[in-house]
């Protein structure tokens, strides 16, 4: 399983036309889900790319794309739970995480999936823990 971040989320979904690192990462999106690799969207990503959007007739409609392409995987008690240990397993490293990020990579580890990212803080959270990332 291969589970998305906001990073790519978000990069898919904007307006303009993709270029440079944008169209490698929509390249790639369109790769994963053309080869029927097992794709997931943590809730806590959906919220956050819905987070961003003012007019309720493009939420609605990237909500029910998004719920049509992809598993939405709600966390847990357990996610949570392993969210706060990576958070003190990297502070004592000496690495700033924040809590959402956090919890995207509890859920990953969790579900023995791939995390398919641009945010370099993953590549962080990743050295510090079980966290694997999709390679780019």
């Amino acid at each position: 399983m291969i589970l998305l971040d906001t990073s790519v989320v978000s990069t898919v979904l904007r307006r303009r036309k993709a270029v440079g690192r944008d169209a490698e990462v929509a390249r790639k999106l369109g790769e994963l889900m053309a080869s029927k690799s097992t794709l997931g969207l943590p809730g806590l990503v959906l919220q956050e790319v819905l987070s961003g959007i003012r007019d309720q007739r493009q939420f609605e409609v990237v909500l029910r794309t998004a719920e049509a392409a992809f598993p939405i995987l709600l966390a847990g008690r357990d996610h949570h739970i392993l969210a706060a240990q990576i958070l003190n397993a990297c502070r004592q490293e000496g690495i700033t995480v924040s809590t959402p990020d956090a919890l995207i990579a509890a859920q990953a580890i969790s579900h023995d999936a791939q995390l398919f990212t641009t945010d370099p803080d993953f590549r962080d959270i990743a050295r510090s823990t079980r966290l694997r990332l999709l390679p780019r």
